[in-house]
C-alpha cells in the first residue's frame, strides 16, 4: 500500500470496498512546454513555410491573376479580359519560335546530358586510381554560376576567336561555324555550354545508383557470363532507371526556365535563334512594362513545368505505397 496515501483517503477507500486511488500528480512546471519537442519543431520550421507560403505560392496566385487582366502598360489596369493574354500569346511569332527553340535545346541538352553523364560515371564505377580527383574535375562545372559559364562559352564560341581559332591551327578550317550566331543551329549551340555545365551533376547521380547494385548481383552477373558492358546494357541500366526518370525532370525544368545561360551568351540571337520563353517573359515585364503579356508567358512555362514534375511526383507517391 503506497505510503503517500493520506491516512484518511486511505481509511475511506477501506471503509467503501473501493480501490486506493492512486497518488496526486505532481503539478506541471511553468515553462515545461519548452521542453516540448513538437513546440520547437514547430517553431523552427514556422519562417520557412510563411516565407514559401508567401515569396512562391502567393505569388504564383498574383502571376495567374495579373495573366487574366489588361495591365500592359505603365499604368496597372485590373479590367478582367480572361485568356485574350493566352490568346494573342499563342499568335505572336516570337513566342512560337521559343516554343520551337525549346524542344530543341530540351531534346540535344538531355541527350549530351545523360549520355555524357552516364558514360563518365561508368568509368568512375571502376573504382580507378585517383577517383576522387576526377570526380572533382568532372562535377566542378556545376558549381560555376551559369552567368559565368555563358561568358566564357561566348567567347570560345564567338566566331573570331576561341574554338575556331583551335581548328584553324590544327587544320581543320572545314569546322569553323558561327555557332550561337548562326540563326540555323544558335539554340543548338548554346546546348553544349549548358550540357558542360550539367553533366557532372548527371554523372554524380547515375554514380550513386550505380554505388548502390550490390557486389553479389555484381559477382553473379560475372558468373553468368554478363562481363563489362553488358553488365551495364543488361543490367546496370534497368537498375538505374529510376535515376533516369529523376536526371530528366530535372534537366526537363532546367530547359524550361532557360534564361541566364542565353542572356549572357546571346541575348535571343539573330532572327531569335537563341531566344527562350524566359528571355521573352524578361523584356515583355521589365523593358516593354506589359506585365500580363510576361505574365501569361510565366503561367505557361509552370503549366509545362507542372506537366514533368506532377507525373514524377505521383510514380514516387505510387512507388512509396507498394
Amino acid at each position: 500500500m503506497p505510503a503517500s496515501v493520506p491516512d484518511s483517503t486511505r481509511a475511506r477507500a477501506q471503509a467503501g470496498g473501493g480501490a486506493i486511488p492512486a497518488p496526486v500528480a505532481a503539478r506541471r512546471a511553468p515553462w515545461s512546454w519548452l521542453r516540448n519537442d513538437n513546440f520547437w519543431a514547430i517553431a523552427v520550421l514556422s519562417p520557412s513555410l510563411v516565407a514559401v507560403a508567401i515569396f512562391i505560392y502567393a505569388f504564383i496566385l498574383w502571376t495567374i491573376y495579373i495573366s487574366l487582366v489588361g495591365w500592359n502598360d505603365i499604368v496597372p489596369n485590373y479590367e478582367f479580359v480572361g485568356l485574350r493574354n493566352f490568346q494573342r500569346l499563342s499568335q505572336n511569332p516570337r513566342y512560337l519560335i521559343d516554343l520551337a527553340n525549346t524542344a530543341k535545346f530540351t531534346v540535344l541538352f538531355m541527350a549530351q546530358c545523360i549520355g555524357f553523364g552516364f558514360l563518365l560515371a561508368v568509368l568512375l564505377d571502376q573504382r580507378i586510381k585517383g577517383e576522387s580527383i576526377f570526380r572533382t574535375i568532372y562535377i566542378f562545372p556545376f558549381a560555376i554560376s551559369a552567368i559565368v559559364t555563358g561568358v566564357a562559352w561566348r567567347w570560345l564560341m564567338y566566331p573570331n576567336s576561341g574554338i575556331n581559332l583551335l581548328f584553324d591551327s590544327v587544320g581543320l578550317g572545314i569546322l569553323k561555324n558561327s555557332w550561337f550566331a548562326d540563326p540555323n543551329i544558335g539554340i543548338m549551340a548554346v546546348s553544349i555550354p549548358a550540357a558542360w555545365q550539367m553533366t557532372g551533376y548527371t554523372m554524380a547521380l547515375y554514380l550513386a545508383g550505380l554505388r548502390g547494385i550490390s557486389q553479389e548481383l555484381r559477382e553473379a552477373a560475372k558468373i553468368d557470363g554478363a562481363s563489362g558492358w553488358q553488365f551495364y546494357r543488361y543490367i546496370a541500366v534497368p537498375l538505374v532507371t529510376p535515376v533516369t526518370l529523376t536526371v530528366f525532370v530535372i534537366l526537363g525544368v532546367i530547359s524550361l526556365r532557360l534564361f541566364d545561360l542565353t542572356a549572357a551568351m546571346t541575348s535571343s540571337g539573330p532572327a531569335f535563334a537563341d531566344d527562350t520563353p524566359a528571355f521573352f517573359m524578361f523584356q515583355a515585364t521589365f523593358q516593354k512594362n506589359n506585365f500580363s503579356q510576361g505574365a501569361s508567358i510565366a503561367v505557361t512555362m509552370l503549366i509545362l513545368a507542372a506537366g514533368l514534375i506532377i507525373p514524377y511526383l505521383r510514380s514516387i507517391h505510387l512507388e512509396a505505397q507498394r
